[in-house]
């Protein structure tokens, strides 16, 4: 659930939100437990973990920053929930030395793959935290997106550079290490043995429209929510999307 109290945030989570959730709410159903074991890493100050934890979910995450940890203790007892959020300092590398393999009936690895070294390993070591019925929810830069807002930008060179090079990266100034298309993403989800459940594009307009429009117009806010959830499941807008969301399920959790 995007906070209320955050408009523009809620264009960057609208989509993976309802995505997410309704996942969630699948395996409630299936499992008949109300509560399930989040996994969050790279989940920095509980962007999603504190708003889980708030639908009642348990939720573990691992993050490098000993002050995003901070920041995610101090928010999740704002809001209540600090007996269902925990924080640990940690990696995808070593995700096992923090965290229980095969434990967790959702693991989110959002803004993750771009800065580990091996995405692939990356992947793998997030799907084995997998109970056998789990579910991926799985967030990364989209390689269309850093082109476009570069040529939009008229920076045409950055963008070319952009489109050429192996990692989507524009220039030695680009602070993402790497960006990814949706087909580089489905073939990691399928490598580490998951089903695609489903592919949605992130911020396909959000980032282009200026902020003064949405800020100051009379129910822009809401159409344009409305245009990022009518874009996100259409392929031919992911090539253009800022961020990729790709859903992986267990075969039993594709069956169930």
């Amino acid at each position: 659930m995007p906070d209320p109290q955050r408009p523009r945030a809620a264009l960057r989570t609208a989509v993976v939100w309802e995505v997410l959730q309704d996942a969630l709410e699948r395996r409630v159903k299936a499992t008949g437990r109300q509560s399930l074991d989040v996994l969050d890493t790279g989940g920095g100050s509980g962007n999603f973990a504190v708003p889980l934890a708030l639908l009642g979910h348990r939720v573990t995450v691992v993050d490098p920053s000993p002050n995003a940890l901070f920041a995610l203790e101090r928010r999740a007892a704002e809001a209540g929930v600090a007996d269902r959020v925990r924080g640990v300092q940690g990696d995808a590398h070593g995700l096992f030395e923090v965290a229980e393999r095969g434990g967790y009936d959702a693991v989110l690895c959002h803004g993750v793959l771009e800065y580990v070294d091996d995405p692939a390993e990356g992947v793998r070591n997030v799907v084995a935290a997998l109970r056998p019925d789990g579910v991926l929810s799985l967030l990364a830069a989209g390689l269309g997106g850093a082109v476009l807002a570069r040529a939009l930008a008229g920076h045409f060179t950055e963008a070319r550079q952009a489109l050429d090079d192996p990692n989507g990266r524009w220039g030695a100034g680009d602070p993402v290490p790497r960006r990814f298309t949706a087909e580089q993403l489905t073939a990691l989800v399928e490598g580490a043995g998951l089903r695609v459940g489903a592919v949605h594009g992130v911020r396909v307009f959000a980032d282009l429209v200026p902020g003064v429009l949405v800020d100051t117009e009379s129910g822009a806010l809401d159409a344009l929510l409305k245009l990022e959830a009518a874009a996100a499941e259409i392929p031919a807008f992911h090539s253009v999307a800022t961020q990729l969301h790709v859903l992986g399920e267990t075969e039993e959790a594709a069956g169930a």
